[in-house]
């Protein structure tokens, strides 16, 4: 199976388990990958037949300007949930996303949560 990816698209939004978090906002990365057999759209250059990964921003957009979500994992499911439904030639996907500078007294980089979804 092919492969495609994209990766750390920034996004910023009032999501957390803490209420400060949902009135101050978070930052976050956004990584996704589709496998299918993307050939065919190789040889006739149809967006229909590949990942579209401008649907990424627009679905992602949508999640994080939407309702306050207190965990990652319901961020990152939903995103999923939409871009797998949205994308028929997409086998297998997986979405990774960070919580950049988690609310925890030692310094972290991120906190990730990682779901696959597969046909």
């Amino acid at each position: 199976m092919d492969k495609i990816t994209i990766k750390a698209l920034k996004f910023r939004g009032k999501h957390g388990y803490y209420e400060r978090e949902r009135i101050e906002g978070n930052d976050f990365e956004l990584d996704v990958s589709a496998w299918g057999h993307f050939r065919k759209a190789a040889e006739k250059s149809e967006l229909n037949e590949t990942f579209n990964y401008e649907l990424v921003e627009t679905v992602a957009l949508s999640v994080f300007n939407g309702p306050s979500k207190k965990l990652i994992e319901t961020l990152c499911a939903k995103i999923g949930d939409e871009l797998f439904e949205k994308s028929a030639p997409v086998k297998k996907l997986s979405v990774s996303l960070r919580k950049l500078n988690p609310p925890i007294t030692v310094p972290a980089s991120y906190a990730e949560i990682t779901m696959t979804w597969k046909r």
